[in-house]
């Protein structure tokens, strides 16, 4: 098989881009390979016409009960508009008394209508297991269907809010929030705009500052390591590397006790993570979660912790770290991926009513407290007491648009049936069945590639990050490995698998891990696909030992490597 046609300088500067920019490169050579490759060439082991993009984390599934819930809502929505006003295509805003009584006739009126019986379920849970006055609640997502008005509050809907920190209750903290702390919720266009919100509000008010020193807990999803480069920005970064082995060759992703107590230096302001993790796609464990709220107890009660936990479904039991420190997390959910939603833009943050950094505002010194009362004058009688969290919705919006601010309303009635339905047993079903497609998509991948990780019960299966130089390490030894790092560069592999095998993975190294890793999504593809993808990063290994037997390097044994 030939070497990768590019240089090692050019893949050196290449290597300086985000993965998803150098992915271009990959699905270029990927989608040149399939169409030049022969029929005849299509039959051979690693040969194929069609590319296999396994980079980007974009699920091939979506939950069809809320979208069909939220489709016969807009049927009764668009009635209640008519019932009011009514004049070729003009209709009337919906009006809130007796749409309670309304909404039961039109579901008795219709009980073939594909999603009534679910949305009525969504709606059922609303009124008895949370208390919702019938008709508040359904005007609530009548209203927010038809999109009339500018989201109030403006943080996100009053019943939605309700609603979603249910959702989060039983999903994210494991049913087992923590006690005394109510979690307000920020509605945002996905977990990217949360991000953005969170470094831009959090600098805005004081709390952290160009230069300060950040902890990030790495691997991780790339812009958590990009945006604290930006000039804007420039903190000093302290990574808390997952470089624990389970044994020689197998990485086990976990944390050392040493690198989390980093975490102990009170001049580290503020630690990003994702749980679980993006790409090892591991949950935080009990250990490294006591460890953590040890550390804040006793050694840097400031610390800001930004938890991004939109893979948590994925893990059975799984309790996100802003159950065990809620004055000081930052909770980032998003619906994109559980829900096959990446293109609704849903998302939250969450901030527990009592947090830290509401308690460090406080403390601001006097021309501080008196530039931010400037800020926030327009919006507030009493601007000092103005929370955190209503903070972040007037900063998203330049605190002088404030008035429009908050994600579109359908977009919050779309969240709110999400959520009822992930609370449903056929919601519940749907996240077994999710659980199960991604683990048969690894167990699959593994096969193909002769690869082994680490058995651990809290892996979300989302991803996986394969580390080359630790396989090389324990099929063929120290020899081989060295023979990799010093003849080729780290991302040689991935311009490998594009130009020979049309599959797209991504550099691990790009995401603060190990640099001679690869990415691979277990979201994007049919199952069968994962089985050729492994075959082919199991032939693009062995053609590195062939290579390296051929050049007669001491202690080669010529083997295949199974």
């Amino acid at each position: 098989m030939p070497k990768a046609t590019y240089s090692r300088e050019k893949m050196r500067r290449l290597a300086a881009l985000s993965p998803f920019e150098l992915k271009a490169e990959f699905i270029r050579l990927a989608e040149t390979h399939a169409a030049d490759a022969s029929p005849e060439d299509a039959q051979k082991h690693r040969a194929a016409r069609q590319m296999l993009n396994a980079g980007r984390g974009n699920p091939n599934w979506i939950a069809t009960g809320p979208r069909e819930a939220y489709l016969a809502l807009g049927h009764f929505a668009l009635g209640e508009s008519r019932r009011v006003w009514t004049a070729d295509d003009l209709g009337g805003m919906p009006t809130q008394p007796g749409v309670a009584g309304r909404f039961e006739a039109f579901r008795a009126a219709n009980p073939g209508l594909v999603g009534v019986e679910v949305l009525n379920k969504c709606v059922r849970h609303g009124i008895d297991e949370l208390g919702f006055d019938p008709d508040v609640w359904i005007h609530e997502l009548v209203d927010g269907y038809i999109g009339d008005n500018y989201p109030m509050p403006d943080r996100i809907l009053a019943c939605t809010e309700q609603v979603v920190r249910t959702y989060l209750h039983h999903e994210i903290f494991d049913g087992k929030a923590a006690a005394g702390n109510n979690l307000s919720l920020f509605a945002t266009e996905g977990g990217t705009a949360a991000m953005c919100y969170i470094f831009d509000s959090l600098m805005k008010n004081g709390i952290l500052h160009r230069g300060d020193r950040i902890a990030l807990m790495v691997p991780i999803f790339t812009p958590y390591i990009e945006i604290p480069e930006l000039d804007t920005y420039d903190f000093d970064v302290v990574d808390i590397k997952a470089e624990l082995f389970a044994e020689n060759g197998v990485r086990e992703w976990r944390y050392p006790e040493s690198e989390i107590a980093k975490l102990e230096d009170p001049s580290i302001k503020l630690v990003c993570l994702v749980n679980p993790s993006n790409p090892p796609s591991l949950a935080l464990s009990e250990r490294v979660a006591q460890q953590m709220a040890a550390i804040v107890r006793d050694k840097n009660p400031n610390l800001i912790v930004v938890t991004d936990d939109v893979y948590g479904t994925f893990v059975d039991g799984f309790r996100t770290i802003a159950a065990e420190l809620p004055r000081n997390t930052l909770l980032v959910y998003s619906y994109s991926k559980h829900f096959g939603a990446t293109g609704w833009r849903l998302g939250v943050i969450g901030v527990h009513d009592d947090n830290v950094i509401d308690a460090r505002i406080a403390t601001l010194p006097d021309a501080e407290k008196q530039r931010l009362a400037e800020r926030y004058g327009t919006i507030a009688l009493e601007p000092g007491a103005l929370k955190f969290i209503d903070r972040l919705v007037a900063d998203s919006r330049q605190v002088a648009l404030n008035h429009t601010a908050g994600l579109g309303l359908p977009q919050q009635v779309q969240m709110a049936l999400f959520s009822l339905f992930g609370l449903l047993e056929e919601g519940q079903a749907y996240k077994r069945l999710l659980r199960e497609t991604v683990r048969r998509r690894l167990d699959l991948l593994l096969e193909g590639s002769g690869m082994r990780i680490a058995d651990d019960p809290q892996r979300a299966c989302y991803y996986v990050e394969l580390d080359l130089v630790a396989e090389a390490k324990r099929v063929h030894g120290d020899g081989f490995a060295q023979f990799l790092e010093a003849d080729y560069e780290p991302i040689d592999p991935l311009f490998r698998l594009a130009e020979q095998t049309s599959v797209v993975l991504l550099n691990g190294g790009g995401f603060d891990g190990p640099q001679w890793s690869i990415r691979a999504s277990l979201a994007n593809l049919d199952d069968l696909d994962y089985l050729r993808i492994g075959h082919a990063v199991r032939g693009i290994f062995d053609d590195y030992h062939h290579e390296w037997v051929d050049a007669g390097s001491p202690g080669a044994d010529g083997g295949s490597g199974r």
